[in-house]
This record gives structure tokens, C-alpha cells and sequence, in this order.
């Protein structure tokens, strides 16, 4: 009893530094809007990339962190239940970290994790077609062999740009600042990729996905995550307005849902959950906001109310970040580990009453 009192004391005391914000769910959207689910195949623990489908809708494709096999899964979210699972065949699948649909309506794995950080000189990417008909198959992937022009390095984040079909790499943040790196405009099968280095980004990146339209590129972490402008030249200016990232136990994956009006965050463990996080304003990509009559980039969309998180100053370039920014996500993170804490010794002391 007296360790759960001091874990309540520490809750309470997080609680009470973590400003109040509005959560922004699928039940405040409009009709249609995505709703929360489980992922609840039992052989999906470690759910660490999530891709949307545009050609089934409602289905997202995850796999697994290291060491689960060559699969892919994809999950009906109206049921949380998988409907299709994809063997790659010949993949080693040695630290797979992220999922993303091309232009072409090929899924690219990205085998690109590095625990030992640079221990690896090659990475992997792997192309699979999504198929027509989901049901279990066994594939052929295409492999692209993949460095750095500057080295070795850990990564969770790949992106294929939606238009020019470009693939995009984003490295951790570990003793230096985490990197986004791009790929040759077409990757080779047959050729080694050297992915060059084209801006810093301070953030410890676990996952990142283009906006349907390509004008908006999201990066999440553990416990917050920044929103991008993309244009003809490449990554923009980091968006004002913070991002709302639910807390989750293990925060690994996102995805713009096909309409581009929400992120769909996911977490690694058994039985996690994909929720989904509304945007407004200018976090909007482009073609939503002309379209919904929005106003324009220059006033930053600042007439809007709600639903899209906490104000945030201006950065002034993608390596910047904000004093107030990072005050916020010491505090989120906070709150998770001290939600975390308390779930720990909530499980230990109902084990030690069970044994008694």
C-alpha cells in the first residue's frame, strides 16, 4: 500500500504540471470519421510502421519489430482482425521500422533499424505491390540495398513521396541531431543507394509519413511530433501549430488517413491501439485547405479554434526548435512516464496478491 501511495503521489504530481488540452478524437469529427482500434492479432506485439490502404478501405498494413519473421499484416480496422498476411520471401527482415505506400501502389518496407547504431554499413528497403484481393500470399519482394553519404546510422522513419515518388529516410537523434535523408529520384535493384543527407532535424524520430497531396510531412516521436511544409525544393518550414500525439505505451507509428484529414498514431505491444488525431488549420495539407476555404499560409490559419493542439512559435527552419516546444514535450513526457510507472506497479502488486 505504501508503494502504490508514493505512485499516486508522483501521478498527482505530473497531472497537476501538465497544462489541460483538448484531446482531438474521431468522435469530435464530422460523419465518417476514422475511429480507434485494436490491433488484435496475437502475433503482432510490436507493431512498429502502419501504412493506410487507398484501395481498401478502412484496412492498414503494420509489422513487427525485429525477430518476428518475414510479414506483413493487414488489419481491418472495423474489427481489429487481420485479414491478409504477406510472407516476403528471401527478406531477412533484420530490424524492420516503418511501412509506406509509393505512388505506384507498391508498399516499401523499411529494414532500415540499427540498435548498435552504425554497426551496419547496408540497409535494406523492400517494394511488395499491394494485391487486389486480400488474402494470405507469399511474395517476391523487389530489394534495394541502402547507405548513407555519411555514414551509418539508426533510423524508424521512411517516406515515398506521393508524386515524384522519391524515398525519404529519417535517422534518430543519438549523440548528434537526427537527419533527413533522400534517395536517388529512381532506386536500383542492382546498385547500392546512397542516400544523401539533406537537413537536420532535432527530434528522436520513430516514424514520419507524406500527406496524401505531398505538401505536408509529419515526423513523430515517442511523445510529440512536428508537421512540415513540403514544396518543389523539399522540406519547408516546420508548421506553427503543435501537434496533439496521444499518449501511448510505446509510440512507434503514423499515418495520414487516405483523405488526409487525420494521423493515425500507433504503439508497439500486445493489443495496441491506432488512434486517431484530427488536424485543422494550417496543418492541413494544401489541397484540403483551398478546398475548405481555409485561410491562407501567410496568417498561419490563427482564426481556427481547438482540435489541432497547443500554439506554438514559429520555427524558423526544420533543425530549430522552440524553448516553449521543448518545455511542452518535457512535460508530455512526463506525464507518460509517470502513467507508465503507475501501470508497473499497479501489475507487480496484483501479481504479488495473486502468489499470495
Amino acid at each position: 500500500m505504501t508503494v502504490w501511495s508514493a505512485a499516486a503521489g508522483v501521478m498527482s504530481a505530473v497531472l497537476l504540471a501538465v497544462p489541460a488540452a483538448p484531446v482531438a478524437t474521431a468522435a469530435e469529427g464530422a460523419a465518417g470519421a476514422p475511429e480507434p482500434f485494436v490491433i488484435e492479432d496475437e502475433r503482432i506485439t510490436e507493431s512498429s510502421g502502419l501504412a493506410a490502404s487507398v484501395r481498401h478501405p478502412g484496412v492498414y498494413w503494420t509489422h513487427n519489430d525485429s525477430g518476428y519473421g518475414p510479414y506483413l499484416y493487414a488489419v481491418d480496422s472495423a474489427t481489429g482482425r487481420t485479414v491478409a498476411t504477406l510472407t516476403l520471401q528471401g527478406a531477412e527482415m533484420r530490424d524492420v521500422e516503418a511501412i509506406h505506400f509509393g505512388p505506384d501502389g507498391a508498399l516499401y518496407v523499411g529494414d532500415i533499424g540499427d540498435n548498435f547504431d552504425g554497426g551496419w554499413d547496408e540497409v535494406w528497403i523492400y517494394r511488395v505491390p499491394e494485391p487486389a484481393v486480400l488474402a494470405d500470399a507469399t511474395v517476391v519482394p523487389d530489394v534495394y540495398r541502402v547507405r548513407y553519404d555519411d555514414g551509418p546510422r539508426d533510423a524508424e522513419s521512411l517516406m515515398v513521396h506521393p508524386e515524384t515518388g522519391r524515398v525519404y529516410i529519417a535517422s534518430k537523434k543519438r549523440k548528434e541531431p537526427g537527419a533527413l535523408y533522400a534517395g536517388p529520384e529512381t532506386l536500383s535493384t542492382t546498385e547500392v543507394n546512397t542516400f544523401e543527407r539533406v537537413a537536420d532535424i532535432d527530434l528522436w524520430m520513430t516514424d514520419g509519413a507524406f500527406s496524401p497531396d505531398g505538401t505536408r510531412l509529419v515526423l513523430r516521436g515517442y511523445f510529440t511530433a512536428h508537421m512540415y511544409r513540403w514544396t518543389d525544393e523539399g522540406l519547408g518550414e516546420r508548421v506553427r501549430r503543435q501537434l496533439l500525439v496521444p499518449v501511448q505505451p510505446q509510440g512507434e507509428s503514423v499515418t495520414f488517413t487516405p483523405d488526409g484529414r487525420y494521423l493515425m498514431y500507433g504503439s508497439e505491444g500486445e493489443d495496441s491501439e491506432v488512434v486517431p488525431v484530427e488536424l485543422k488549420g494550417e496543418l492541413l495539407p494544401e489541397s484540403l485547405r483551398a478546398g475548405d476555404g481555409e485561410q491562407s499560409a501567410e496568417d498561419g490559419g490563427g482564426g481556427d479554434e481547438g482540435g489541432d493542439g497547443a500554439e506554438a512559435p514559429p520555427a524558423a527552419g526544420p533543425a530549430e526548435t522552440s524553448e516553449e516546444s521543448d518545455t511542452f514535450t518535457r512535460l508530455v513526457v512526463g506525464f507518460a512516464l509517470g502513467t507508465v510507472l503507475v501501470v508497473a506497479l499497479r501489475r507487480l502488486l496484483f501479481s504479488r496478491g495473486r502468489s499470495r
